[in-house]
Protein backbone atom coordinates (compact mmCIF):
# COMPACT_ATOMS: atom_id res chain seq x y z
CA UNK A 1 0.00 0.00 0.00
CA UNK A 2 0.83 3.27 -1.19
CA UNK A 3 -1.08 5.02 2.06
CA UNK A 4 0.20 5.32 5.59
CA UNK A 5 -1.67 2.84 8.22
CA UNK A 6 -1.31 2.19 11.96
CA UNK A 7 2.16 0.19 12.31
CA UNK A 8 1.49 -3.50 12.99
CA UNK A 9 1.42 -4.46 16.76
CA UNK A 10 3.57 -7.51 17.00
CA UNK A 11 2.14 -8.78 19.71
CA UNK A 12 -1.17 -9.14 18.55
CA UNK A 13 0.63 -10.51 14.96
CA UNK A 14 2.18 -13.50 17.87
CA UNK A 15 -0.83 -14.34 19.13
CA UNK A 16 -2.34 -14.62 15.64
CA UNK A 17 -3.16 -18.79 16.25
CA UNK A 18 -4.40 -17.83 19.86
CA UNK A 19 -6.81 -15.13 18.44
CA UNK A 20 -7.89 -17.60 15.88
CA UNK A 21 -8.74 -20.13 17.93
CA UNK A 22 -10.51 -17.94 20.41
CA UNK A 23 -13.12 -16.29 17.56
CA UNK A 24 -13.71 -19.88 16.52
CA UNK A 25 -15.14 -21.14 19.91
CA UNK A 26 -17.75 -17.52 19.27
CA UNK A 27 -18.31 -18.33 15.85
CA UNK A 28 -17.62 -22.20 14.82
CA UNK A 29 -18.50 -24.06 12.04
CA UNK A 30 -17.21 -21.72 8.70
CA UNK A 31 -17.32 -18.49 10.46
CA UNK A 32 -13.99 -17.77 10.80
CA UNK A 33 -11.56 -17.73 7.80
CA UNK A 34 -7.48 -17.45 8.48
CA UNK A 35 -6.14 -18.86 5.88
CA UNK A 36 -4.27 -16.53 2.85
CA UNK A 37 -6.36 -17.78 0.23
CA UNK A 38 -9.12 -17.68 0.93
CA UNK A 39 -8.93 -14.05 3.11
CA UNK A 40 -7.47 -12.71 -0.45
CA UNK A 41 -11.14 -11.69 -1.71
CA UNK A 42 -10.90 -9.36 1.69
CA UNK A 43 -7.75 -7.53 0.86
CA UNK A 44 -9.68 -4.24 -0.48
CA UNK A 45 -12.95 -2.60 -1.16
CA UNK A 46 -14.28 -0.63 -4.12
CA UNK A 47 -10.64 1.38 -4.11
CA UNK A 48 -8.92 -1.13 -5.17
CA UNK A 49 -5.68 1.05 -5.51
CA UNK A 50 -4.86 -0.08 -1.59
CA UNK A 51 -4.78 -3.56 -0.85
CA UNK A 52 -3.98 -5.34 3.04
CA UNK A 53 -4.77 -9.15 4.03
CA UNK A 54 -6.47 -9.10 7.64
CA UNK A 55 -5.28 -10.70 10.32
CA UNK A 56 -8.66 -12.62 10.25
CA UNK A 57 -12.04 -12.57 8.46
CA UNK A 58 -15.01 -13.30 11.30
CA UNK A 59 -18.55 -14.23 9.90
CA UNK A 60 -21.18 -14.00 12.47
CA UNK A 61 -24.85 -14.88 12.08
CA UNK A 62 -26.08 -13.40 14.80
CA UNK A 63 -26.14 -10.01 17.21
CA UNK A 64 -25.47 -12.39 20.35
CA UNK A 65 -22.37 -13.71 17.99
CA UNK A 66 -20.96 -9.81 17.40
CA UNK A 67 -21.39 -8.85 20.80
CA UNK A 68 -19.24 -11.44 21.74
CA UNK A 69 -16.36 -10.88 19.37
CA UNK A 70 -16.36 -7.11 20.14
CA UNK A 71 -16.16 -8.19 23.94
CA UNK A 72 -12.90 -10.40 23.27
CA UNK A 73 -11.40 -7.99 21.10
CA UNK A 74 -12.29 -5.20 23.44
CA UNK A 75 -10.79 -7.30 26.42
CA UNK A 76 -7.27 -8.65 24.25
CA UNK A 77 -6.78 -5.30 22.63
CA UNK A 78 -7.51 -6.97 18.98
CA UNK A 79 -8.92 -4.32 16.05
CA UNK A 80 -12.05 -4.53 14.95
CA UNK A 81 -12.52 -3.24 10.95
CA UNK A 82 -16.26 -3.75 9.91
CA UNK A 83 -17.37 -4.70 6.48
CA UNK A 84 -20.62 -4.85 4.87
CA UNK A 85 -20.78 -5.85 1.02
CA UNK A 86 -17.00 -3.98 0.36
CA UNK A 87 -18.65 -1.11 -2.27
CA UNK A 88 -16.69 1.63 -0.45
CA UNK A 89 -14.93 3.78 -2.46
CA UNK A 90 -13.34 5.48 0.04
CA UNK A 91 -10.82 2.61 1.77
CA UNK A 92 -13.52 2.59 4.55
CA UNK A 93 -13.13 -1.58 4.77
CA UNK A 94 -9.56 -1.60 3.81
CA UNK A 95 -8.56 -4.18 6.45
CA UNK A 96 -5.52 -3.83 9.10
CA UNK A 97 -2.82 -6.38 9.31
CA UNK A 98 -3.22 -7.09 12.95
CA UNK A 99 -6.68 -6.89 12.76
CA UNK A 100 -10.30 -8.70 12.62
CA UNK A 101 -12.00 -7.88 10.00
CA UNK A 102 -15.93 -8.58 10.75
CA UNK A 103 -18.00 -9.50 7.88
CA UNK A 104 -21.61 -8.83 7.97
CA UNK A 105 -22.66 -10.52 4.83
CA UNK A 106 -24.61 -13.22 6.85
CA UNK A 107 -27.53 -10.48 8.41
CA UNK A 108 -29.52 -10.65 4.92
CA UNK A 109 -32.76 -10.67 5.92
CA UNK A 110 -36.08 -8.68 6.44
CA UNK A 111 -37.34 -8.78 9.61
CA UNK A 112 -40.73 -7.17 9.47
CA UNK A 113 -42.59 -4.77 7.13
CA UNK A 114 -45.55 -2.33 8.50
CA UNK A 115 -46.80 -0.39 6.02
CA UNK A 116 -49.44 1.36 7.68
CA UNK A 117 -46.51 3.04 9.76
CA UNK A 118 -44.52 2.74 7.08
CA UNK A 119 -41.30 1.42 8.06
CA UNK A 120 -39.22 -1.74 7.58
CA UNK A 121 -37.08 -3.69 9.76
CA UNK A 122 -33.88 -4.93 8.38
CA UNK A 123 -30.52 -6.57 8.79
CA UNK A 124 -27.40 -4.54 7.65
CA UNK A 125 -26.85 -7.25 5.21
CA UNK A 126 -29.50 -6.59 2.95
CA UNK A 127 -29.01 -5.14 -0.36
CA UNK A 128 -30.44 -1.21 -1.09
CA UNK A 129 -32.29 -2.70 -4.04
CA UNK A 130 -33.69 -5.14 -1.67
CA UNK A 131 -35.72 -3.20 0.16
CA UNK A 132 -37.61 -1.41 -2.66
CA UNK A 133 -38.23 -5.29 -4.01
CA UNK A 134 -39.73 -6.58 -0.46
CA UNK A 135 -41.93 -3.56 -0.27
CA UNK A 136 -43.04 -2.68 -4.21
CA UNK A 137 -45.81 -5.18 -4.43
CA UNK A 138 -47.69 -2.63 -2.20
CA UNK A 139 -46.50 0.29 -4.12
CA UNK A 140 -44.05 1.32 -2.19
CA UNK A 141 -40.44 1.83 -2.05
CA UNK A 142 -36.74 2.67 0.04
CA UNK A 143 -35.69 6.31 -1.62
CA UNK A 144 -32.03 6.40 -1.25
CA UNK A 145 -30.55 4.59 -4.44
CA UNK A 146 -26.93 4.81 -4.57
CA UNK A 147 -25.37 3.87 -8.34
CA UNK A 148 -24.40 0.98 -6.44
CA UNK A 149 -27.78 -0.60 -5.07
CA UNK A 150 -28.23 -3.65 -6.57
CA UNK A 151 -24.53 -4.76 -4.42
CA UNK A 152 -24.40 -2.35 -1.47
CA UNK A 153 -25.67 -2.45 2.09
CA UNK A 154 -27.97 -0.87 4.08
CA UNK A 155 -25.42 -1.25 6.75
CA UNK A 156 -22.61 0.73 5.01
CA UNK A 157 -24.87 2.99 3.62
CA UNK A 158 -25.67 4.29 7.47
CA UNK A 159 -21.95 3.67 7.70
CA UNK A 160 -21.04 6.26 4.87
CA UNK A 161 -24.61 8.40 5.00
CA UNK A 162 -24.89 7.07 0.77
CA UNK A 163 -27.26 8.95 -1.06
CA UNK A 164 -27.89 8.39 -4.58
CA UNK A 165 -29.36 9.83 -7.60
CA UNK A 166 -33.36 10.67 -6.02
CA UNK A 167 -31.60 11.94 -2.71
CA UNK A 168 -31.87 15.56 -3.87
CA UNK A 169 -35.75 15.78 -3.06
CA UNK A 170 -36.11 12.55 -0.64
CA UNK A 171 -32.94 12.67 1.64
CA UNK A 172 -29.14 11.02 1.92
CA UNK A 173 -29.80 7.73 4.22
CA UNK A 174 -29.37 10.09 7.29
CA UNK A 175 -33.39 11.33 6.36
CA UNK A 176 -34.47 7.58 6.15
CA UNK A 177 -33.29 5.76 9.38
CA UNK A 178 -35.55 5.63 11.73
CA UNK A 179 -33.53 3.52 13.95
CA UNK A 180 -31.20 1.10 14.63
CA UNK A 181 -29.05 -1.74 16.78
CA UNK A 182 -25.96 -0.91 17.79
CA UNK A 183 -23.45 -3.03 19.06
CA UNK A 184 -20.32 -1.13 20.89
CA UNK A 185 -16.82 -2.21 21.05
CA UNK A 186 -17.27 -3.11 24.92
CA UNK A 187 -19.79 -6.11 23.51
CA UNK A 188 -22.60 -3.55 25.15
CA UNK A 189 -26.06 -3.71 22.89
CA UNK A 190 -27.65 -0.42 22.45
CA UNK A 191 -31.32 0.97 20.56
CA UNK A 192 -31.08 4.41 18.75
CA UNK A 193 -33.92 6.16 17.52
CA UNK A 194 -37.32 3.27 16.61
CA UNK A 195 -40.01 2.96 14.33
CA UNK A 196 -41.29 6.39 16.11
CA UNK A 197 -40.74 9.75 13.88
CA UNK A 198 -38.08 11.15 16.16
CA UNK A 199 -36.76 10.29 19.61
CA UNK A 200 -35.70 12.25 22.57
CA UNK A 201 -32.43 13.20 24.03
CA UNK A 202 -29.36 13.36 21.85
CA UNK A 203 -29.09 12.54 18.00
CA UNK A 204 -27.03 9.65 18.81
CA UNK A 205 -28.68 8.41 15.27
CA UNK A 206 -27.15 11.01 13.34
CA UNK A 207 -23.98 10.62 14.92
CA UNK A 208 -23.47 6.82 13.80
CA UNK A 209 -25.22 7.53 10.47
CA UNK A 210 -21.87 8.53 8.25
CA UNK A 211 -19.33 7.46 11.27
CA UNK A 212 -17.66 5.07 8.89
CA UNK A 213 -17.45 2.16 11.50
CA UNK A 214 -15.35 4.14 14.04
CA UNK A 215 -18.07 3.98 16.63
CA UNK A 216 -20.15 1.00 16.45
CA UNK A 217 -21.51 -2.05 14.77
CA UNK A 218 -24.68 -2.27 13.69
CA UNK A 219 -27.17 -5.23 13.97
CA UNK A 220 -30.50 -4.20 12.94
CA UNK A 221 -31.97 -1.12 11.13
CA UNK A 222 -35.41 0.39 10.80
CA UNK A 223 -36.02 2.67 7.55
CA UNK A 224 -38.76 4.65 6.10
CA UNK A 225 -40.25 3.16 3.35
CA UNK A 226 -42.52 5.83 0.63
CA UNK A 227 -45.32 5.49 -1.33
CA UNK A 228 -44.38 5.77 -5.02
CA UNK A 229 -45.74 9.17 -6.68
CA UNK A 230 -48.72 8.59 -8.42
CA UNK A 231 -46.56 10.03 -12.23
CA UNK A 232 -43.04 10.15 -12.82
CA UNK A 233 -41.02 11.78 -16.38
CA UNK A 234 -37.71 12.30 -16.87
CA UNK A 235 -36.45 14.69 -19.38
CA UNK A 236 -32.94 13.92 -21.06
CA UNK A 237 -31.33 17.82 -21.74
CA UNK A 238 -28.31 17.81 -23.90
CA UNK A 239 -26.13 21.03 -24.07
CA UNK A 240 -23.18 22.67 -26.04
CA UNK A 241 -20.64 22.85 -22.81
CA UNK A 242 -20.62 21.45 -19.49
CA UNK A 243 -20.78 25.20 -18.10
CA UNK A 244 -24.23 25.55 -19.93
CA UNK A 245 -25.64 22.31 -18.41
CA UNK A 246 -24.46 23.46 -14.40
CA UNK A 247 -25.79 27.11 -15.32
CA UNK A 248 -29.31 24.86 -16.24
CA UNK A 249 -29.14 23.36 -12.87
CA UNK A 250 -28.94 26.38 -10.58
CA UNK A 251 -31.47 28.34 -12.65
CA UNK A 252 -34.18 24.54 -12.22
CA UNK A 253 -33.72 25.20 -8.58
CA UNK A 254 -33.70 28.82 -8.58
CA UNK A 255 -37.25 28.55 -10.48
CA UNK A 256 -38.20 26.92 -7.21
CA UNK A 257 -38.81 23.24 -8.63
CA UNK A 258 -37.02 20.57 -6.23
CA UNK A 259 -36.83 17.01 -8.73
CA UNK A 260 -36.84 13.55 -8.16
CA UNK A 261 -33.13 13.74 -9.02
CA UNK A 262 -31.10 15.70 -11.57
CA UNK A 263 -28.13 14.08 -12.60
CA UNK A 264 -25.03 15.38 -15.23
CA UNK A 265 -22.55 13.49 -17.43
CA UNK A 266 -20.21 15.18 -19.83
CA UNK A 267 -19.14 14.53 -23.10
CA UNK A 268 -16.95 11.21 -22.32
CA UNK A 269 -18.99 10.08 -19.65
CA UNK A 270 -22.28 9.39 -22.06
CA UNK A 271 -20.15 8.29 -25.20
CA UNK A 272 -18.97 5.46 -22.90
CA UNK A 273 -22.94 4.98 -21.51
CA UNK A 274 -24.13 5.19 -24.41
CA UNK A 275 -22.17 2.01 -25.88
CA UNK A 276 -22.50 0.15 -23.04
CA UNK A 277 -26.31 0.51 -22.13
CA UNK A 278 -27.69 2.14 -25.76
CA UNK A 279 -30.05 4.11 -23.60
CA UNK A 280 -30.18 6.70 -26.56
CA UNK A 281 -28.48 9.17 -25.55
CA UNK A 282 -27.14 12.03 -27.44
CA UNK A 283 -23.22 11.61 -28.72
CA UNK A 284 -23.11 15.50 -30.21
CA UNK A 285 -23.31 17.48 -27.16
CA UNK A 286 -20.66 17.85 -24.14
CA UNK A 287 -23.17 17.52 -21.16
CA UNK A 288 -26.33 15.98 -20.45
CA UNK A 289 -28.63 16.52 -18.05
CA UNK A 290 -31.15 13.64 -16.29
CA UNK A 291 -34.30 15.30 -14.98
CA UNK A 292 -37.22 13.72 -13.31
CA UNK A 293 -40.46 15.02 -11.83
CA UNK A 294 -42.61 13.49 -9.79
CA UNK A 295 -45.79 13.76 -8.17
CA UNK A 296 -49.36 14.39 -9.18
CA UNK A 297 -50.15 13.97 -13.12
CA UNK A 298 -51.34 17.86 -13.49
CA UNK A 299 -48.68 18.70 -11.30
CA UNK A 300 -45.69 16.71 -13.81
CA UNK A 301 -47.61 17.86 -16.76
CA UNK A 302 -46.87 21.89 -15.56
CA UNK A 303 -43.07 21.28 -14.10
CA UNK A 304 -42.05 19.52 -17.55
CA UNK A 305 -43.19 22.33 -19.44
CA UNK A 306 -41.20 24.55 -17.07
CA UNK A 307 -37.93 22.83 -17.16
CA UNK A 308 -37.93 22.50 -20.52
CA UNK A 309 -38.31 26.21 -20.91
CA UNK A 310 -35.65 26.77 -19.00
CA UNK A 311 -33.25 24.50 -20.32
CA UNK A 312 -34.03 26.03 -23.98
CA UNK A 313 -33.30 29.47 -22.05
CA UNK A 314 -29.82 27.87 -20.99
CA UNK A 315 -28.93 26.94 -24.73
CA UNK A 316 -30.38 23.25 -24.45
CA UNK A 317 -29.73 21.93 -27.98
CA UNK A 318 -31.47 18.33 -27.10
CA UNK A 319 -34.71 18.07 -24.92
CA UNK A 320 -36.13 14.95 -24.90
CA UNK A 321 -38.88 13.53 -22.27
CA UNK A 322 -39.89 10.00 -21.44
CA UNK A 323 -42.92 9.13 -22.94
CA UNK A 324 -43.45 5.75 -21.57
CA UNK A 325 -41.98 4.19 -17.66
CA UNK A 326 -39.94 2.13 -20.10
CA UNK A 327 -37.88 5.17 -21.55
CA UNK A 328 -37.70 6.42 -18.15
CA UNK A 329 -36.38 3.60 -16.96
CA UNK A 330 -33.85 3.35 -19.76
CA UNK A 331 -32.64 6.94 -19.09
CA UNK A 332 -31.72 6.05 -15.31
CA UNK A 333 -30.54 2.94 -16.55
CA UNK A 334 -27.53 4.63 -18.27
CA UNK A 335 -26.41 6.93 -15.19
CA UNK A 336 -26.90 3.93 -13.05
CA UNK A 337 -24.46 1.97 -15.41
CA UNK A 338 -21.60 5.03 -15.63
CA UNK A 339 -19.07 3.72 -13.54
CA UNK A 340 -19.21 0.23 -15.01
CA UNK A 341 -19.85 1.70 -18.09
CA UNK A 342 -16.28 4.00 -17.82
CA UNK A 343 -14.49 0.78 -16.59
CA UNK A 344 -15.06 -0.67 -19.97
CA UNK A 345 -12.45 2.70 -21.42
CA UNK A 346 -9.63 2.40 -19.49
CA UNK A 347 -7.78 -0.59 -16.82
CA UNK A 348 -8.69 1.77 -13.95
CA UNK A 349 -10.47 4.97 -12.57
CA UNK A 350 -10.19 6.53 -9.50
CA UNK A 351 -13.82 8.06 -8.06
CA UNK A 352 -13.63 11.10 -6.28
CA UNK A 353 -17.10 12.86 -4.06
CA UNK A 354 -17.17 16.38 -3.76
CA UNK A 355 -19.58 18.82 -2.80
CA UNK A 356 -20.07 21.75 -4.09
CA UNK A 357 -22.52 24.62 -3.72
CA UNK A 358 -24.86 24.36 -6.90
CA UNK A 359 -24.12 28.21 -8.23
CA UNK A 360 -19.68 26.74 -8.47
CA UNK A 361 -20.46 24.00 -10.72
CA UNK A 362 -19.71 26.31 -13.94
CA UNK A 363 -16.09 27.31 -12.73
CA UNK A 364 -15.74 23.73 -10.78
CA UNK A 365 -16.22 22.01 -13.89
CA UNK A 366 -13.70 24.20 -16.45
CA UNK A 367 -11.07 24.01 -13.39
CA UNK A 368 -11.40 20.30 -13.62
CA UNK A 369 -10.89 20.10 -17.29
CA UNK A 370 -7.37 22.52 -16.94
CA UNK A 371 -6.40 19.92 -13.99
CA UNK A 372 -6.83 17.29 -16.65
CA UNK A 373 -4.79 18.30 -19.17
CA UNK A 374 -1.77 19.75 -16.42
CA UNK A 375 -1.74 16.13 -14.97
CA UNK A 376 -2.46 14.15 -18.44
CA UNK A 377 -5.31 12.07 -17.49
CA UNK A 378 -8.81 11.79 -18.96
CA UNK A 379 -11.54 12.32 -16.50
CA UNK A 380 -15.53 11.77 -17.02
CA UNK A 381 -17.72 13.71 -14.94
CA UNK A 382 -20.36 11.80 -13.62
CA UNK A 383 -22.13 13.57 -10.72
CA UNK A 384 -25.70 14.07 -8.77
CA UNK A 385 -25.63 17.74 -10.12
CA UNK A 386 -28.63 18.45 -8.06
CA UNK A 387 -26.99 18.82 -4.66
CA UNK A 388 -23.45 19.55 -6.34
CA UNK A 389 -22.22 16.27 -5.38
CA UNK A 390 -19.44 15.80 -8.11
CA UNK A 391 -17.93 12.17 -8.82
CA UNK A 392 -15.54 12.76 -11.16
CA UNK A 393 -13.47 9.34 -12.64
CA UNK A 394 -10.12 9.98 -13.12
CA UNK A 395 -8.64 7.56 -15.65
CA UNK A 396 -5.75 5.47 -15.25
CA UNK A 397 -3.32 2.28 -15.25
CA UNK A 398 -2.80 0.58 -12.13
CA UNK A 399 -0.32 -0.89 -13.47
CA UNK A 400 1.83 2.06 -13.73
CA UNK A 401 3.07 4.03 -10.65
CA UNK A 402 3.85 7.29 -12.26
CA UNK A 403 -0.13 7.14 -13.46
CA UNK A 404 -1.67 6.17 -9.87
CA UNK A 405 0.56 9.12 -8.42
CA UNK A 406 -0.72 11.57 -10.99
CA UNK A 407 -3.88 10.05 -10.33
CA UNK A 408 -3.74 10.68 -6.55
CA UNK A 409 -2.32 14.01 -7.05
CA UNK A 410 -5.10 14.71 -9.40
CA UNK A 411 -7.81 13.45 -7.03
CA UNK A 412 -6.77 15.65 -4.09
CA UNK A 413 -6.68 19.00 -6.62
CA UNK A 414 -10.50 18.09 -6.86
CA UNK A 415 -10.80 18.19 -3.67
CA UNK A 416 -9.35 21.13 -2.32
CA UNK A 417 -11.31 22.75 -5.02
CA UNK A 418 -14.33 21.73 -3.54
CA UNK A 419 -13.69 22.91 -0.17
CA UNK A 420 -12.18 26.39 -1.80
CA UNK A 421 -14.88 27.06 -3.30
CA UNK A 422 -17.08 26.42 -0.19
CA UNK A 423 -18.18 22.70 -0.29
CA UNK A 424 -16.57 19.55 1.33
CA UNK A 425 -14.12 17.02 0.90
CA UNK A 426 -16.82 14.45 0.78
CA UNK A 427 -20.87 14.06 -0.15
CA UNK A 428 -21.61 10.10 0.36
CA UNK A 429 -18.47 8.11 -0.33
CA UNK A 430 -17.33 8.98 3.27
CA UNK A 431 -13.34 9.81 3.67
CA UNK A 432 -11.75 6.70 5.05
CA UNK A 433 -7.99 6.39 4.17
CA UNK A 434 -8.85 8.27 0.55
CA UNK A 435 -9.40 11.44 1.89
CA UNK A 436 -7.84 11.70 5.30
CA UNK A 437 -4.65 13.19 4.63
CA UNK A 438 -6.91 15.86 3.29
CA UNK A 439 -8.61 16.41 6.43
CA UNK A 440 -6.64 19.96 7.63
CA UNK A 441 -7.69 21.36 4.41
CA UNK A 442 -11.37 21.32 5.74
CA UNK A 443 -11.23 21.11 9.63
CA UNK A 444 -9.13 22.27 11.99
CA UNK A 445 -6.69 21.00 14.52
CA UNK A 446 -9.38 22.17 17.35
CA UNK A 447 -11.79 20.54 15.13
CA UNK A 448 -10.23 16.89 14.58
CA UNK A 449 -9.44 16.65 18.52
CA UNK A 450 -13.40 17.18 19.38
CA UNK A 451 -14.16 15.09 16.87
CA UNK A 452 -12.03 12.43 18.14
CA UNK A 453 -13.40 12.97 21.44
CA UNK A 454 -16.52 12.24 20.18
CA UNK A 455 -15.42 8.36 19.02
CA UNK A 456 -13.42 8.11 22.34
CA UNK A 457 -17.22 8.15 24.08
CA UNK A 458 -18.03 5.03 21.59
CA UNK A 459 -14.48 3.11 21.60
CA UNK A 460 -11.81 4.50 24.49
CA UNK A 461 -9.17 2.31 23.15
CA UNK A 462 -9.26 3.34 19.31
CA UNK A 463 -10.00 -0.26 18.33
CA UNK A 464 -13.03 0.37 16.23
CA UNK A 465 -11.37 1.13 12.41
CA UNK A 466 -8.37 2.78 13.40
CA UNK A 467 -6.46 4.50 10.23
CA UNK A 468 -9.58 6.08 8.63
CA UNK A 469 -11.30 9.47 8.80
CA UNK A 470 -8.69 11.07 11.38
CA UNK A 471 -4.93 11.94 10.03
CA UNK A 472 -3.21 11.94 13.43
CA UNK A 473 -3.24 9.31 15.61
CA UNK A 474 -4.19 10.11 19.02
CA UNK A 475 -4.91 7.89 22.27
CA UNK A 476 -8.48 9.57 24.18
CA UNK A 477 -6.14 10.31 27.38
CA UNK A 478 -4.31 12.10 25.26
CA UNK A 479 -6.92 13.97 24.00
CA UNK A 480 -8.40 14.55 27.36
CA UNK A 481 -5.61 17.01 28.10
CA UNK A 482 -4.73 18.08 24.35
CA UNK A 483 -4.53 21.97 23.79
CA UNK A 484 -3.20 23.76 20.88
CA UNK A 485 -1.75 26.81 20.88
CA UNK A 486 -0.26 29.13 17.87
CA UNK A 487 -0.36 26.19 15.48
CA UNK A 488 1.96 23.88 18.08
CA UNK A 489 0.73 20.86 18.60
CA UNK A 490 1.59 18.37 21.89
CA UNK A 491 2.84 14.60 21.20
CA UNK A 492 5.29 15.75 17.93
CA UNK A 493 6.06 11.89 18.55
CA UNK A 494 2.32 10.36 17.35
CA UNK A 495 2.05 9.19 13.71
CA UNK A 496 0.95 11.76 11.87
CA UNK A 497 0.37 10.45 8.07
Amino acid sequence: MSVGMPALDQGVLARRDEIVAALRRIVPGEGVIATEREMRPYESDGLTAYRQLPLVVVLPGTTAQVSQVLRWCFENGVKVVPRGAGTSLSGGALPLGDGVLLGMGKFNKVRRIDFADRVAVVEPGVTNLAITRAVEHAGFYYAPDPSSQIACTIGGNIAENSGGVHCLKYGLTTNNVLGCELVLITGDVVRLGGGHLDAGGYDLLGVVTGSEGLLGVVTEVTVRILQKPETARALLLGFETPEAAGDCVGKIIAAGIIPGGMEMMDRLATAAVEEFVHAGYPLDVEAILIVELDGPRAECDHLVETVSAIARDCGAVTVRVSASEEERLLFWAGRKAAFPAVGRISPDYYCMDGTIPRARLPYVLQRTRELSEQYGLRCANVFHAGDGNLHPLILYDANDADQLARAEAFGADILRLCVEVGGVLTGEHGVGVEKRDLMPSMFSQIDLAHQQRLKCAFDQKGLLNPGKVFPVLSTCAELGRMHVSAGRLPFPDIPRF
